[in-house]
């Protein structure tokens, strides 16, 4: 266990590492990534130097987005495993010195959630069917839903079912909202945050968590504005949907139950809200810490990255007793190399990713994939020296580009397929393709790839070692569930591994590093801004260094390479060039 892990508030410095389980690996051959598949790399984890794992949704699902459309909350999905393979894989974490985080997903469950098919059983006003959200439709006959909103993946946001009544689904039609007044819903995730905790979880990941209570009765639901779900960013509570302030008492009661246990679990919210009110959840009496999503936003830009360490900063000193997160990636963006290899065009956050159907129309990609690795490595550097947890997607080590161009009939996430957005946009799949393990285990060339030029081919048959050859009944294995690029060869983690400059080796030795100098939890007031010009953003914090030296990170965004400040440098994006810092390039210093 590493010293960061042996304090109960290992949380607050942690270096936690997201799994997206079905694209994690496959150890039964059927395309889908499995419980069993993490348990068998933990010994990777494990070197990487990660202190926790954050597992995205396991739990039985028809995957109409990604596995948050829940169908059983205390069950592990057949197709990923069973119970005894998440005991084992919790078993083979403590083993490795490794916590666990579990996902939970309130906000909503599947529509084949038995609460849910027991609601569609019953009458309207029934006990059953207030456990959801439904109301009367407009019209003569109710044939009009009760209002324009358009779910956050298009669509209506209203689902009418065959007595006449409409349900509220924010996200997907299978994902109807559940009715956070109604205490059997505080009952049912009380359980479920006791189940998971037993089987060997140290904290929680909560989706969504700026959405679980709603007032929609206050205002005639007609008379709310169209974009109200849209509309996420609220900032006086007066939104029916969106950070009110009734969702407080929610986490105060969870934290309640997370206090049961010793030491107490945690929780980290998702949740979508302006600065100024990230404190109310991360509060060490709800959730215990909130996602800051600044740096998943900023475009690879001086002012905007400054920007989004002064607002975490700042809202870890306001709750106290937390510490902020930082979030280069996650399933829902793309992928940071990709987006850094892009024009940077400032305040338009996430760079729209180039598709099909704008190269049909005239456009052009012009990612810059050298660039964009070289910018990724020195954030990572910049990242991880801040006070607080930093979140790892699964593939940032190995620093992988987004996969833009897989094919629309390939494609799995919601966002392409609903009305509001029809085959205009690709949706989040391509930072979501499986992993690439094994650079000799290279797939044919598939015949519905998009273009013969190898930039643009896609696999079959193979999968750079995300499955094995055969499932066990010895037939072939499955193709994975969304196509790898045959580029993917060069980013694969064997390949990686024995180079030494390689994107896997830097993240290895980024950890190795911070967890020695930087284990200790950081206070905020102790973080000092160093003014090296207006290209660079630069630093200074205490460090357990035995000669008592400081901790400084230089990174430099501007087109000139810049002298360093005194100090031993430690660690380095990018080589030196005669003592300089090069263009895009950051640089750990102990002085």
């Amino acid at each position: 266990m590493t010293a960061n892990n042996a304090r109960d508030d290992w949380w607050k410095q942690a270096v936690v590492y997201q799994i997206y389980p079905r694209s994690f690996k496959d150890v039964n051959g059927d395309g889908l990534g499995d419980i069993a598949g993490i348990t068998e790399k933990m010994p990777y984890l494990k070197a990487l130097g990660v202190d926790a794992i954050w597992l995205s949704p396991f739990y039985p699902s028809d995957l109409a987005d990604g596995g948050y459309d829940v169908i059983d909350y205390r069950n592990v999905d057949p197709r990923l495993g069973t119970m005894d393979d998440f005991d084992e894989m919790a078993a083979a974490a403590r083993e490795a010195g490794i916590k666990i985080i579990v996902d939970i997903v309130p906000n909503h469950t599947s529509n084949k959630h038995k609460l849910f098919q027991a609601a569609l059983a019953a009458a309207p006003g029934s006990p059953e069917r207030d456990r959801y959200i439904f109301r009367e439709g407009r019209g003569e006959h109710g044939e009009l839903p009760p209002n324009d909103w358009q779910a956050m993946f298009g669509g209506p946001a209203w689902e009418r079912v065959p007595d006449g009544q409409w349900y509220l689904h924010i996200f997907t039609k299978e994902q109807p909202d559940v009715n956070w007044n109604n205490p059997d819903i505080h009952a049912e995730f009380a359980k479920t945050l006791r189940f998971w905790s037993d089987h060997g979880a140290d904290g929680f990941r909560i989706d969504v968590a700026h959405g679980l209570a709603k007032d929609l009765d206050s205002v005639p639901l007609a008379d709310m504005p169209a974009d109200t779900v849209q509309d996420g960013l609220c900032h006086d509570g007066t939104s029916p949907l969106w950070d009110r302030p009734e969702v407080h008492d929610i986490y105060r009661e969870w934290r309640e139950i997370f206090n049961e246990y010793d030491p107490p679990r945690f929780a980290v919210g998702e949740a979508w809200v302006v600065p100024e009110h990230q404190h109310l959840y991360a509060s060490t009496d709800e959730l215990g810490q909130v996602f800051n999503f600044e740096f998943a936003k900023a475009n690879w830009d001086v002012r905007e990255m400054r920007a989004a360490i002064a607002e975490g900063l700042d809202a870890a000193a306001e709750t106290g007793d937390s510490t902020t997160t930082w979030v280069m990636n996650n399933h829902d963006v793309p992928r940071s190399p990709s987006r850094y290899g892009l024009p940077q065009v400032t305040r338009t956050p996430y760079h729209q990713l180039a598709h099909d159907w704008l190269l049909r129309n005239g456009g052009t990609y012009e990612e810059d994939r050298e660039l964009g690795a070289r910018r990724a490595r020195a954030a990572v550097l910049m990242e991880m020296g801040l006070p607080g947890s930093v979140y790892v997607y699964q593939g940032e080590e190995l620093g992988l580009p987004e996969v833009a161009d897989i094919p629309w009939d390939r494609l799995e996430d919601p966002t392409p397929f609903n009305s509001r957005r029809n085959f205009t946009d690709k949706g989040r799949d391509g930072c979501r393709v499986p992993l690439p393990w094994d650079s000799t285990d290279v797939p044919a060339v598939a015949n519905w790839s998009p273009a013969p030029a190898a930039e643009h081919a896609f696999g079959t048959g193979a999968s750079f070692g995300f499955s094995p050859a055969t499932r066990p009944d010895g037939s072939h294995a499955a193709d994975p569930h969304l196509p790898q690029p045959l580029w993917f060869k060069d980013y694969a983690a064997d390949a990686e591994d024995r180079d030494a400059g390689s994107m896997l080796n830097l993240y290895r030795r980024v950890m190795s590093l911070r967890a020695g100098l930087l284990t200790a939890t950081g206070d905020v007031s102790s973080f000092d801004w160093l003014e090296l010009g207006d290209d660079v953003i630069a630093y200074r914090r205490p460090s357990t260094d035995d000669d008592g030296r400081a901790f400084v990170n230089v990174t430099n965004f501007g087109v000139d390479a810049i002298e360093l400040p005194s100090g031993e440098p430690v660690l380095a994006s990018v080589p030196l060039v005669d003592g300089l810092l090069p263009s895009d390039a950051s640089v750990w210093l102990l002085q």
